[in-house]
């Protein structure tokens, strides 16, 4: 699943540059995920980068994009060009 920043985000600027994949961005009033960019760290990290920096863990799964282990691995070969 790609991952989602919920309204209880403060803007704290934190999680932006820790995505590998710049698939944050701010928003018209807190911060966003580019699903098509996120991979949950998936060919970076073993974990989310940007859950791991969250002081108020306001970045949970996003339960209307499901993907697999393999599906986010595809994602990250494609996005770095190593497909």
């Amino acid at each position: 699943m790609a991952l989602m920043i919920t309204d209880e985000c403060i803007n704290c600027d934190v999680c932006e540059p820790e995505c590998p994949n710049g698939a944050i961005y701010q928003g018209e009033e807190i911060y966003e995920i580019d699903p098509n960019k996120c991979t949950e760290c998936v060919g970076h990290f073993d974990e989310p980068q940007c859950q791991q920096v969250c002081p108020v863990d306001c970045i949970p799964l996003d339960p209307k994009r499901e993907e697999t282990k393999d599906q986010l691995m595809a994602k990250f070969l494609k996005l770095t060009g190593k497909a």
